[in-house]
């Protein structure tokens, strides 16, 4: 890949999370979230569905209001429309008989802000080549972004959210619905986009362990509450206990990390995938 990297001379602290607290109609959202991401960072943000990863990912974006706290974004208070954000959202539904291609995807990243029709130009072409190649996209550039894959979508929705050469990257819930072999190369697709380019990433998930691999940090969240740390500071027992506010037990099998609810009779036996009481990570 050639020119400059998509977030050059930056290398501390691109988002600042502070005592943020989000309460909706009564009910406390998110309680008190503190944590950091750095440049060139891969951080997961785990937890399962109703822990308040979506509606952290929101005031991120400037999106949600919050109760309390405080986001910074490369040291100035967060705002809306910050163009040093780059979103993968969720569920995007893309129609196969829509007339748009892969590169054409790519290039409402730089301009789908804008009203009118962008014009053509060599300096657009670039940038939006320049992305494709970037996440492996060039051999499908010229298809129906609808027909692709699941995988090769989500390298497209990837490459539309880096063409604008945002510093810090979020994505939510990315490897839903893929396969195993997709959701790899996905992983390790970001992996290196945020080594070579020096981007901060925050992806949620429901699972840890396809992103162990490659984490530097983890943001667990459970009740809107969060633990955030080196995978070894927060996946611990007491840690996640204290997290979930009940007994929880932290198990490797197989390379695989596994937590457990409840008192266990042997708290050093491995858990097994068919029990009962293990919980989605």
């Amino acid at each position: 890949m050639t020119g400059e990297p998509l977030s050059a001379g930056g290398t501390g602290r691109i988002l600042e999370v502070d005592g943020v607290s989000v309460s909706l109609s009564g009910r406390r959202i998110l309680d008190n979230v503190s944590f950091e991401v750095a440049a060139g960072e891969f951080t997961g943000l785990i937890g399962s569905n109703g822990a308040g990863k979506t509606t952290l990912l929101r005031v991120v974006l400037g999106l949600q209001k919050t109760t309390a706290g405080t986001v910074r974004i490369l040291g100035a208070p967060r705002a809306r429309r910050n163009r040093s954000i780059g979103y993968v959202p969720q569920k995007v539904l893309l129609d196969p008989d829509m007339p748009m291609r892969a590169r054409d995807l790519v290039a409402l990243g730089l301009d789908g802000h804008r009203f009118g029709v962008a014009l053509p130009s060599p300096t657009r072409r670039a940038a939006v080549d320049e992305m494709l190649a970037a996440v492996d996209a060039e051999r499908f550039a010229d298809a129906r972004v609808g027909t692709l894959s699941g995988g090769e979508q989500q390298r497209v929705l990837i490459a539309h959210a880096l063409v604008g050469r945002p510093r810090l990257l979020l994505l939510d819930e990315p490897l839903a619905n893929l396969d195993i072999r997709s959701g790899q190369e996905v992983v390790e697709l970001l992996h290196r986009i945020a080594e070579e380019q020096r981007i901060g990433i925050l992806l949620s998930a429901h699972e840890m362990n396809p992103l162990l691999p490659v984490m530097d940090r983890i943001v667990y969240m459970a009740g809107g509450r969060a633990a955030s740390g080196t995978t070894e500071e927060v996946v611990r027992n007491d840690v996640l206990s204290e997290l979930y506010g009940n007994e929880v037990h932290v198990h490797v099998l197989h390379g695989r990390i596994l937590v457990v609810a409840g008192p266990t009779e042997n708290p050093t036996a491995p858990a097994l995938p068919s029990e009962p009481s293990l919980k989605a990570v």
